[in-house]
C-alpha cells in the first residue's frame, strides 16, 4: 500500500505513465494532459511527500520520495512504467532509474532541475520558506494568470480551486510543507546520478524560454546514455505540460509506445 495519494486516470490495463511533478506542485495538475493528451494510456500521477494531499512527516529526502514512488508502482500492481518527470520530479525520475531500473520502460524528462547551480537553489528555497502568498484569491488568479501564455491561462482557475489555501493570517498560498520544498532545492543543487546501470531510453526536454536543464546534466546523460538519449527543445516557460500539452503529450505516447 502506497503513503501517497495518487490522481489516476485512464484503462487499469492500458500502457502505464508514472508521473512526477515538481517541488510545491501536486499530481492534480495533470489532469488535462492525461484527459485531452494521453487518453488510452494509464496514468498515475502522485502527490509527492509534503505536497498536496499526500503526508507532510519527514524525510523529504529523494530516497524517501524514491522509495514512496516504488511503492505507487507496487500498489498498482505495476512491475515497470514510462516515468515523466518535471523539474524536481525530473531528478526523482532519474534517481529511480538509478535505484530500480527494472521498473522503468523509458524516461520523459520535462526541463529537469537537476545539478542547478548552488546560489540559485538556496534563493530558491529561501522564497519556498518565506512565501508570503497573497491577500486574496482575486490578488492571486491576477498573479497567476500573468504567468501564462494567452493559450493556456485557462488552466487557472483549476488550479486555484485544487490547490490553494487560506492561511492563519488570513493570507492564501498554495498547500504544499515549505520545510519539504526546502529540502527538495537542496537536493536539486547536488550532482545528477550515474545512470549507467539503466537499459532504457531517456528523452530530455528543454523548455528553451526557462533556464532549469543544466550542461552538467546534459554531459551526464550524453555520458551514461549514449545513443539512447533523445534531446529536444520546446519554445515554452518551465511549465510545460500546460504551455505546450500538444508537444509533450506527443512525446510521451511515443515513449509509452
Amino acid at each position: 500500500m502506497t503513503p501517497l495519494h495518487v490522481h489516476s486516470w485512464g484503462p487499469e490495463d492500458a500502457p502505464a505513465v508514472l508521473v512526477i511533478h515538481g517541488v510545491t506542485n501536486t499530481g492534480a495538475r495533470y489532469r488535462r494532459l492525461a484527459e485531452e493528451q494521453l487518453a488510452g494510456l494509464r496514468v498515475l500521477a502522485p502527490d509527492l511527500r509534503g505536497h498536496g494531499d499526500s503526508p507532510w512527516e519527514p524525510p523529504w529526502d529523494s530516497g524517501r520520495h524514491v522509495a514512496d514512488l516504488v511503492a505507487v508502482l507496487d500498489a498498482a500492481g505495476l512491475a515497470r512504467a514510462v516515468v515523466v518527470g518535471h523539474s524536481f520530479g525530473g531528478l526523482l525520475a532519474l534517481r529511480l532509474a538509478a535505484r530500480a531500473p527494472h521498473r522503468v520502460r523509458g524516461l520523459v524528462l520535462l526541463d529537469p532541475a537537476v545539478a542547478v547551480a548552488p546560489e540559485r537553489a538556496g534563493r530558491e528555497a529561501e522564497a519556498a520558506r518565506v512565501d508570503e502568498g497573497w491577500q486574496s484569491v482575486a490578488e492571486a488568479r491576477v498573479a497567476r494568470t500573468a504567468l501564462r501564455p494567452e493559450h493556456s491561462r485557462d488552466t487557472v482557475e483549476e488550479d486555484l480551486a485544487t490547490f490553494l489555501e487560506r492561511g492563519a493570517d488570513g493570507r492564501v498560498r498554495f498547500r504544499f510543507s515549505r520545510p519539504a520544498a526546502v529540502c527538495a532545492w537542496s537536493e536539486m543543487a547536488a550532482p545528477p546520478p550515474s545512470l549507467a546501470g539503466f537499459p532504457g531510453a531517456a528523452t530530455l526536454v528543454t523548455a528553451t524560454r526557462a533556464d532549469y536543464v543544466s550542461d552538467t546534466l546534459r554531459a551526464a546523460l550524453r555520458r551514461d546514455l549514449g545513443g539512447r538519449l533523445t534531446e529536444t527543445g520546446i519554445d515554452a516557460g518551465h511549465m510545460l505540460f500546460w504551455d505546450a500539452p500538444d508537444e509533450v503529450g506527443a512525446l510521451v505516447r511515443a515513449a509509452a509506445g
